[in-house]
């Protein structure tokens, strides 16, 4: 493969899928600064050169750059990779203004709603920064399986096609796969929506259950997707690519969410499972913009209902089940109009 003209870039964000675009970037050869919010862990970082928090095991080269400094991460970067929590976005993209031109590109690794405005990460970019260019990056990225280079694929989004295509191009490599895509509101919405729905796939880990169950809520999970993510604007295709089902099944494989879905499951508190990690669960307020999103636009989510009241009304996840499984009769898919 072709490598690509190296390229000025500032990674936003020290979670484990920030740590592992810095050093894929880096990796490339583009000339990547990263950056993370807080000073004390950023000299951990440069010391261990190691995220024992979020990526244990992974080195971090010596030749990558690390600050705790914005002005500096973004100084004259031609990219700018957004991988911190959604519900953080905007306040370090509030920090940005002043800083930033209309010809750099940023691009959205975050997978969440902003709780309040039920903004996607695109928006929020557009709505601080004004004509600036952007992206979403989503799709089934397990930071450590790509950090230990195991072969992934994602999806770049962008209304303007010559933004996605360069981003493929900087990005792509011979482990990491990138397709293109319009469909900013789908691939965002596919990225956040998954989480809740990946919550009831580890509550039902939790409670036993078995394969069946798991590929009838996958099955049913990406329905709901795409049924709020059609109203709302995007492609029904979308959902059944790498950004909607692709990244669901991975979700509700492994990870956070499905983790966190497991310990309700086996009648753990919400508050007991998020004091055990210090990252963030992004299927939690994401649950909470669902629900609100689906009232708006006057739709129904009965999977990602019922996991939040779980999370939020200490529903017992079993009533939940039975509340699932007594819904009245329905067709698979509605007759065709043809």
């Amino acid at each position: 493969m072709p490598r690509a003209r190296r390229v000025k870039m500032a990674v936003l964000g020290d979670g484990g899928w920030g740590t592992t675009l810095a050093i894929h970037l880096h990796a490339l050869s583009h000339r990547v600064t990263w950056w993370g919010a807080f000073p004390e862990d950023v000299q951990v970082l440069k010391r261990r050169r190691e995220n024992v928090k979020f990526l244990p095991g992974i080195r971090v080269p010596r030749a990558l750059p690390i600050t705790a400094d914005l002005a500096e991460a973004v100084e004259s970067a031609r990219i700018i990779v957004l991988a911190v929590p959604s519900q953080y976005l905007r306040g370090v993209v509030q920090q940005l203004k002043g800083r930033v031109h209309t010809d750099q590109i940023f691009v959205s690794a975050a997978k969440g709603i902003e709780r309040g405005t039920l903004k996607r990460m695109t928006q929020i970019l557009q709505e601080e920064l004004a004509a600036v260019q952007v992206a979403a990056l989503s799709g089934p990225n397990i930071a450590m399986d790509i950090a230990k280079g195991q072969p992934a694929s994602s999806v770049v989004a962008s209304a303007n096609a010559e933004v996605s295509t360069r981003i493929q191009r900087l990005f792509m490599s011979e482990r990491f796969r990138l397709y293109t895509s319009d469909d900013v509101i789908g691939v965002e919405l596919g990225g956040a929506l998954k989480n809740p729905v990946a919550i009831a796939a580890g509550i039902g880990d939790g409670l036993g259950f078995g394969a069946n169950a798991k590929a009838a809520l996958i099955t049913r999970g990406i329905v709901e997707i795409a049924r709020l993510g059609v109203v709302m604007g995007a492609r029904d295709e979308t959902f059944r690519g790498l950004s909607g089902l692709g990244d669901l099944i991975t979700t509700c494989l492994g990870g956070r969410n499905r983790w966190l879905g497991e310990q309700l499951g086996k009648s753990k508190t919400l508050t007991q499972v998020l004091t055990q990690r210090r990252d963030v669960i992004e299927g939690v307020e994401t649950a909470k913009a669902a629900v609100a999103l689906a009232r708006r636009f006057e739709v129904e989510l009965p999977i990602i209902e019922q996991v939040h009241a779980i999370l939020f009304r200490q529903k017992d996840p079993r009533r939940a089940l039975q509340a699932l499984m007594r819904r009245s009769r329905k067709a698979e898919f509605l007759p065709s109009a043809h």
